[in-house]
């Protein structure tokens, strides 16, 4: 009998996230709906090094609204992961305005930055960074925990949907260590799902994966987009045309193309060559 009733209330909470998953995609926001998430206007990034200052980014403009899938790409060095850095909140510029989801972070603090990081900004890794000692499910309510933002009832039913959402909700009381490498990771998106921010940042989320896990933690990220997500990614991917609505490539720390569609696959290819 308690079998049964689980597997009654997964069916249904299944039934429910597909039904909201097929409204958000029957609603994908049109370019006339979308609203400006994303400027970087006049951003610089300079470090001072034994030889000298280096700019890690120069003066780079880019905008991104929401709702897009958009892929950062470029040769190792590039610039691309400070450009994510910025956008993030992770690191502030030199110069320049960076302005997320309406809040100016150049005015924040680094009190203010994390509290608004907790509730706008989702960060998923390369390598996870799932907390070892906790389940799934533990890992995906410890945003929720930090920000304060979801009544402690509503944590775990909160971190449930959200694995869910995600295709492992029957790995929830399991430790990271038990999961493959594509299950960890749809568990670290989870993770940055909690608190429902409008934008997830990923930097390089499929570059630890085999193609066909890749392809479905791609595809999970289209869903999130034409759900109304901002996605923005760094990756060394060469056929990511094929799966983002814009590639924003970086070239010696400048930002080449980065309000244009998503070029073809062999633009793609040689921008992250040797990458």
């Amino acid at each position: 009998m308690l079998a049964t009733l689980i597997l009654n209330i997964m069916f249904a909470i299944r039934r429910r996230v597909r039904n909201r998953g097929e409204v958000r995609k029957s609603e994908s926001l049109t370019s006339a709906t979308r609203r400006r998430v994303i400027t970087l206007e006049g951003v610089t990034k300079t470090y001072d090094t034994g030889a000298g200052d280096f700019s890690a980014l120069s003066s780079a403009d880019l905008s991104i609204d929401s709702g897009q899938f958009v892929a950062i790409v470029g040769k190792s060095g590039s610039g691309k992961s400070t450009l994510l850095n910025m956008l993030s909140g992770i690191d502030r510029p030199t110069s320049g305005l960076v302005e997320i989801n309406g809040t100016v972070l150049n005015d924040l603090s680094e009190n203010e930055l994390a509290k608004w990081r907790g509730s706008n900004l989702g960060l998923v890794f390369q390598f996870q960074q799932l907390m070892p000692t906790l389940t799934i499910l533990e890992n995906v309510m410890m945003p929720m925990d930090f920000a304060g933002s979801i009544p402690t009832r509503e944590r775990a039913p909160k971190a449930m949907s959200m694995l869910e959402l995600v295709g492992i909700s029957d790995q929830a009381g399991k430790f990271p260590s038990a999961l493959s490498a594509g299950q960890q990771q749809r568990g670290a998106i989870a993770r940055a799902l909690a608190n429902d921010p409008p934008v997830i940042a990923a930097d390089e989320p499929t570059g630890n994966l085999d193609s066909r896990t890749a392809e479905s933690v791609l595809e999970l990220f289209r869903e999130l987009a034409a759900g109304g997500k901002t996605i923005v990614m760094v990756t060394h991917e060469r056929d990511i045309a094929t799966s983002v609505d814009r590639v924003v490539t970086v070239a010696d720390g400048h930002v080449l193309g980065g309000n244009t569609p998503a070029p073809n696959a062999a633009q793609v290819s040689a921008a992250v060559s040797h990458g």
